[in-house]
């Protein structure tokens, strides 16, 4: 009996938020269609202690993968994470993570992640960490790994030559990081490696790493990247996280704070609603409803039903009713204290770079003066509330 193709969890699982497949569909479907189950990995580097909703497309495919019976494996990058992965990055990190930090900042991992995946009960998700075999290479491991590899491969990469083109320096550390990921495959002899689009150059180093060390052919799928209005990938380096654990009215908000562009890759990317549907859409006719409707779909997920009603709710109240919020967030500092550290300080921020941008887009405003604060260095004098941003309230008080 055919299976329709609605029905179809295969079709799904290779089509649906799926960028490329190397090295094709075509092959990686017959070893699936004939019935073959699989072992497969993302890794994640925790170089910062949230997951987010960039994180959210990735775990979701890993769920998919779970639930078709295949061995899937959430790796924790302590040990790549160390050499500190130079994707997309224009310089070289001011700071490289200790094995310590990154065990410290994983902590949190699982219990944000079994928010989407299961780590208990049918077919669980594996938890590995590559620390573990990393850390046990001798010099000669490493001289056979590198062996693999020409230095005109490993410098190709675009963001190595837009360093070239601007002077910026090539630290070897990072240099190196497409082989330390490239052995994970070697090390846990696994049949495909999932992550985001801009991790291409890594996993295809991992192909080649397979091929010369266990005569393997490993597929690579890779998964589109969750953007924003400008086409800023959302997460950690960007500064703009919304995070799987943000509390319900907070993720709504930012959610709906985000470019109505963002919609429909949020509905293909983070919601089971059919794609059928999904292509009838009218954007421009049904942008509010569309957001309010998606945003209300993942917070639903990442929480419960009645959270997503409650924060829909309170989003409607507070900005389409041009209401302030009777409790927001409230922050005890000194007085001489420069704003924007408390902000920071208390995570209300990502950092200074992003507290410029919102002082230089006039996006800070002081609500009890109903003015617009425009200097990056102001220091607190006096208690304030402010709007930060489109979704964002929080009281200071001396």
């Amino acid at each position: 009996m055919k299976v329709s193709q609605k029905d179809d969890k295969i079709d799904e699982l290779l089509t649906r938020g799926v960028d490329k497949i190397y090295p094709s569909r075509e092959k990686l479907e017959e070893i699936l269609r004939f019935g073959k189950k699989i072992r497969l990995y993302q890794g994640f580097d925790p170089t910062g202690d949230k997951l987010h909703l960039g994180h959210m497309v990735g775990l979701r495919k890993h769920r998919q993968w779970q639930d078709l019976g295949h061995e899937v494996i959430f790796l924790i990058g302590d040990g790549t994470g160390e050499a500190g992965d130079p994707t997309g990055k224009k310089k070289t990190r001011e700071k490289f993570f200790t094995s310590e930090e990154l065990r410290e900042n994983a902590k949190g991992y699982l219990e944000q992640a079994k928010k989407i995946v299961r780590f208990d009960g049918p077919n669980p998700i594996k938890i590995l960490y590559n620390g573990e075999w990393l850390n046990k290479l001798t010099k000669t491991d490493i001289l056979n790994i590198a062996q693999n590899f020409s230095v005109q491969q490993l410098i190709e990469r675009d963001m190595f030559q837009e360093r070239l083109k601007t002077g910026e320096s090539i630290n070897v550390r990072e240099f190196l990081y497409p082989l330390l990921q490239a052995y994970d495959s070697v090390a846990m002899d696994v049949d495909l490696e999932l992550g985001g689009s801009d991790q291409t150059f890594n996993m295809l180093a991992g192909r080649t790493l397979m091929r010369a060390m266990k005569g393997k052919e490993k597929f690579v799928m890779t998964t589109p990247l969750l953007s924003d209005a400008k086409d800023v990938k959302i997460g950690k380096s960007e500064g703009n996280v919304i995070g799987l654990t943000d509390p319900a009215g907070e993720l709504f908000g930012k959610i709906m704070s985000l470019g109505d562009d963002a919609t429909i890759p949020m509905f293909t990317l983070l919601t089971d609603v059919p794609m059928e549907e999904i292509e009838k859409f009218n954007l421009k006719k049904d942008a509010m409803a569309l957001k309010k409707r998606v945003a209300s779909l993942i917070v639903t997920q990442l929480h419960d039903e009645s959270s997503a009603k409650a924060a829909e709710e309170a989003f409607s109240n507070t900005f389409q009713k041009k209401e302030i919020p009777e409790v927001m967030e409230e922050i005890k500092t000194k007085a001489g204290e420069p704003l924007s550290e408390v902000l920071v300080k208390n995570k209300v921020l990502t950092s200074k770079g992003e507290w410029r941008r919102l002082v230089l887009g006039n996006g800070v405003h002081d609500l009890e003066k109903n003015d617009t604060i425009t200097d990056q260095n102001i220091k607190i004098t006096e208690n304030l509330t402010l709007k930060i941003g489109k979704k964002r309230f929080v009281k200071i008080i001396i």
